[in-house]
């Protein structure tokens, strides 16, 4: 089992040990401390080359998603330990945090509302009104199912083209051709 590393001690020490957030971007957009990097939970096995070879601090919201990451990669003998109590811990002892855009939810908390939502709709209605409703909360299963085993979610593809995840694009003073001639 990783070491565990408080706020107090991460916050004392410039940080020797790389800072790997696993959280999923839009929870890292959100806010993270500074100089963290950004690999998702679900990524991490795939990318152990993005790891450096010295020691890392995994860090999530609360630190169950980084402490599940830690036995991970526990097989790679890896000098890791985890941040008690993950950003949430970080934001409570008043540290700064970077945020890269307006907090939003990520897209996956709004499909398990969504879901949540609609199979709660479909159970109450077959109890109060026909039983036939039952068949909404059964295909809302299917669908999950679905998505688990293809990791095509047809909720996520609708949600995430919804107005309130929109992407904020801005333009820039510099065109790209002018940027890549700066740079040479």
């Amino acid at each position: 089992m990783s070491p565990s590393i408080t706020v107090a001690d991460l916050h004392s020490q410039p940080p020797q040990a790389q800072l790997i957030d696993v959280r999923s971007p839009s929870e890292f957009a959100s806010g993270h401390i500074a100089g963290a990097v950004n690999i998702p939970m679900d990524q991490i096995e795939s990318r152990i080359a993005d790891l450096s070879s010295g020691p890392i601090v995994l860090i999530c919201q609360m630190g169950k998603r980084a402490r599940m990451t830690a036995n991970l990669l526990e097989p790679c003998q890896r000098q890791i330990a985890v941040l008690e109590g993950g950003t949430a811990a970080w934001l409570q002892a008043g540290l700064p945090v970077v945020t890269s855009v307006k907090t939003r939810w990520s897209l996956e908390r709004q499909v398990r509302l969504g879901a949540g939502l609609l199979v709660l709709v479909g159970a109450t209605l077959a109890l109060t009104i026909h039983p036939r409703w039952i068949l909404l909360s059964a295909f809302i299963g299917m669908g999950l199912i679905f998505a688990g085993l293809t990791d095509v979610c047809p909720m996520a593809e609708i949600l995430g083209k919804m107005p309130w995840n929109a992407r904020t694009h801005c333009k820039t003073a510099v065109s790209n051709a002018e940027l890549s001639k700066s740079t040479q």
